[in-house]
């Protein structure tokens, strides 16, 4: 868009160009014509241009001026149009102006990322190895309080079905014997 833009631009200052040089070729007619039309009046006191002359001149020069109002005219018409988009352009460069500099700060936040994202991920995963060395820690107490509650109830069991086993000791028994061990 802005290569149409700087295209009618340059388009536009050159036919503006071409306008006022052409003004330029008929301002110097017009002089041109002024100064052999004074030179004849006054080189010739006696001369009077005919009637016809000097209608054709001053329409001649009407014709002059009215196409030199016409290219004023059309010069007004494009340097208006050329004011136009010279501001359409600041405002076009404006804008590319403040893309560009958002382009680079997206740039640089997408060049930030992954280091924000290491942080933040550091950061969650010391959150969870801490949280995982706390449940270690109450496992592993929680483990030696079930092993001191399994033997404490190994040792009452043990206790509580004690078989009752007759006593030889005293000689309770008559007839049993136990075998010596030779000793």
């Amino acid at each position: 868009m802005a290569q149409s833009v700087n295209l009618s631009a340059s388009e536009s200052q050159a036919e503006v160009v071409r306008l006022q040089n052409e003004l330029e070729m008929r301002d110097q007619l017009v002089q041109q014509l002024s100064q052999e039309l004074f030179r004849l009046v006054k080189g010739n006191a006696g001369f009077m241009p005919s009637p016809e002359t000097s209608e054709r001149h001053q329409a001649e020069t009407r014709a002059l001026r009215d196409q030199v109002r016409g290219v004023e005219k059309q010069i007004d018409f494009y340097q208006t149009q050329l004011e136009e988009r010279d501001g359409e352009l600041v405002q076009l460069r404006q804008t590319v102006q403040e893309l560009t500099d958002r382009s680079r700060m997206l740039e640089q936040v997408v060049q930030e990322l992954p280091e924000v994202y290491r942080q933040k991920f550091s950061e969650r995963m010391d959150q969870v190895r801490g949280r995982v060395a706390e449940l270690q820690q109450e496992n592993r107490q929680l483990k030696a309080e079930l092993q001191s509650v399994s033997y404490r109830l190994a040792v009452r069991t043990r206790r509580n079905h004690r078989l009752d086993l007759p006593s030889f000791a005293d000689g309770s028994m008559p007839g049993v014997s136990l075998p010596s061990t030779g000793m």
